[in-house]
């Protein structure tokens, strides 16, 4: 398709890495604060922006939850590479016997882990979409793999609005979302927002669960109508290795690492630490991400058994979490400039001039999948934007979980156009990105529809 190879080459061409691009969004928010805001005291002017820029990249709250997200993507991928995870994976793609049955294997299956954890479901889509290809060439079965590829991919488009998602996981901590409007509300404003957004006005809500079935259900039926449209295509796919039980003969206290009475204990210590700390948030459905963390990091160690199987895991999935380390400080530092100018009062108010009450979610939507495309990462983006969707909600009278969500959405959507957290998909497949790029595109526009008309009804 021309226009898909079109967009691959744009991205090739004049979309550079995305530190680049955080490097190129810092040095835009400095000049625009120094051409749009007015001097904060009597220092020079560029000195004070660069001041509130360093403040920002060492916020300590906000280095607290870059490591939260860092962890929820590694724990997340940790698990896929259990072995329970393997055999449950390999009994999957047994189940196919078509490319219509795969991708609406794929993508359920997908969609559901990626609710779960979005550095699960990402790894699992991948590895789960490698599977059926080597499943389908050892039973010679025709599937168009690049088809099955995108379906592996979908968990993408439905992250942010599921149990890991950085926004509404991050309102739901005590006071979050006062912390990170201080000093940019009027007294006023800030009497207005709550100590804490728990899951049940966000992710559980009826309308976020409502959007989600449907989603669960138009998008394999999407993908399964595109499979009866194309032809198989060839194919070839070596065996994908899942990690192996350690055997090499330890002695002495190496032994512990081996252990597998020593593991599992660990893991049921921490699930019961989990429980007893946690059951009361539980039952009112307030997860957060020390929670989530908490959680995956005990079912970890107990599916893999033993520590050594955990940190061989640990090393490898650690590897996706490069991006988060090193640009998170730079959006953190990019919040810092527009809190502390003004700039996020003075998007905020023309949001308000242009948006009323109803459309306001529909332009956060648009303008957080645009966001998306430059800032590919949801925790980074709430960063940036997170500050500006409240204000704006807050003078209109929007619904803060509305508001919230609608960025969710946004960020989310665009994934299916963004190559970036496709990487790790396309190295486990052995996919190009232009081959995927046609049906994450017509997923794009279906989602993008249900998310508006969602946005408006529901």
């Amino acid at each position: 398709m021309n226009f898909t190879r079109t967009i691959e080459t744009a991205f090739k061409k004049y979309m550079p890495s995305p530190f680049t691009i955080a490097i190129l969004l810092t040095i835009l928010t400095i000049i625009l604060a120094l051409i749009f805001t007015e001097p904060v005291g009597e220092n020079n002017k560029l000195l004070s922006v660069l001041s509130f820029w360093e403040q920002g990249i060492w916020n300590d709250a906000l280095l607290v939850f870059a490591y939260q997200m860092m962890l929820i993507l590694v724990l997340g991928h940790v698990l896929v590479l259990s072995k329970p995870a393997n055999n449950l994976i390999v009994s999957l793609s047994k189940n196919v016997t078509s490319t219509a049955s795969a991708v609406v294997l794929v993508s359920v299956t997908t969609m559901l882990a990626a609710f779960l954890n979005w550095g699960l479901g990402l790894i699992f889509g991948a590895i789960l979409a490698r599977k059926v290809g080597e499943h389908a060439l050892r039973n010679n079965i025709p599937i168009n793999y690049p088809l099955v590829g995108a379906a592996g991919y979908v968990g993408l488009m439905v992250w942010h609005g599921g149990i890991s998602g950085s926004a509404p996981i991050k309102v739901a901590e005590n006071n979050h979302i006062k912390d990170f409007m201080k000093g940019v509300s009027s007294s006023g404003n800030m009497d207005q927002i709550p100590e804490s957004i728990g899951f049940d006005l966000t992710i559980f809500s009826w309308w976020n669960i409502v959007l989600f079935g449907i989603l669960l259900i138009i998008v394999p039926l999407v993908l399964r109508r595109i499979a009866k449209l194309t032809k198989p295509t060839n194919f070839k796919l070596d065996h994908y290795k899942f990690q192996k039980d350690s055997s090499e003969d330890v002695v002495g206290a190496e032994k512990l690492d081996y252990s597998k009475v020593v593991g599992i204990g660990f893991g049921l210590i921490i699930l019961v630490a989990f429980f007893y700390q946690y059951w009361s948030d539980l039952l009112i459905m307030k997860i957060t991400p020390n929670m989530l963390n908490f959680f995956m990091l005990g079912l970890a160690i107990i599916l893999h058994k033993n520590f050594k199987n955990f940190l061989k895991a640990v090393e490898e999935a650690i590897k996706g979490t490069s991006g988060i380390l090193i640009q998170f400080p730079l959006y953190f530092g990019i919040m810092g400039i527009m809190k502390s100018t003004g700039m996020v009062v003075m998007i905020s108010d023309f949001f308000v001039s242009v948006a009323t009450d109803t459309t306001l979610p529909i332009f956060t939507f648009f303008s957080a999948g645009l966001v998306n495309i430059f800032v590919p990462s949801g925790g980074g983006q709430w960063a940036i934007q997170g500050p500006i969707v409240i204000e704006s909600a807050l003078k209109l009278g929007v619904p803060l979980p509305k508001a919230i969500m609608a960025l969710a959405y946004g960020d989310q959507i665009t994934n299916m156009l963004q190559p970036f957290w496709a990487l790790p998909l396309l190295g486990i497949t052995k996919l190009k990105a232009k081959e995927i790029l046609p049906y994450t595109l017509i997923l794009m526009c279906v989602g993008t529809l249900i998310f508006i008309l969602g946005l408006l009804i529901l």
